[in-house]
């Protein structure tokens, strides 16, 4: 599998986003690769996946991998919350969870492209100003190394 690239998923002007929020920190992604929010629930390990994938979970009779931001972020860990949110999205050509603190709100943004900064920006589509700030909106076709995508794929096949 080739290694995952920004996408053009987005153009300068007007997107779509979702916001969510991790370990205090506002995110966001692409609103069209978002299938839906839902409550967190257990999450059971998967052996040998990447550090970033939290575990598995049945949605609706599929298996799907949870990432956790915090572990890609280095952030502190957390038990998970049934307070939580996942929120079920499209990486690439595999759906995912995102384990999510909470979901915001689903807004139009003005949104830039992160050309100026990209070494410092890998795995982002854009940046979207907000009425309050600026939120960094995430590319998760590109969120997984290549290695990492192999060893998941390694592990979802073995379990």
């Amino acid at each position: 599998m080739p290694v995952p690239t920004p996408s053009d998923e987005f153009v300068q002007g007007a997107s779509t986003i979702l916001v969510f929020e991790i370990a205090g920190s506002r995110l966001a992604l692409n609103a069209a690769k978002v299938d839906r929010v839902c409550p967190a629930v257990a999450v059971a390990p998967l052996p040998q996946a990447p550090a970033v994938v939290e575990g598995i979970v049945d949605v609706a009779g599929t298996i799907l991998p949870v990432f956790d931001l915090r572990r890609r972020f280095g952030w502190a860990a957390k038990p998970l919350d049934p307070s939580e949110h996942f929120v079920l999205a499209q990486a690439g050509s595999r759906r995912v969870l995102i384990r999510a603190d909470r979901a915001l709100a689903v807004s139009s943004a003005e949104v830039e492209r992160p050309e100026a900064a990209q070494e410092c920006l890998d795995g982002l589509a854009g940046i979207a100003r907000l009425p309050d700030g600026l939120v960094l909106i995430h590319d998760l076709a590109a969120f997984l190394s290549g290695a990492e995508s192999e060893q998941l794929d390694v592990a979802m096949g073995a379990r």
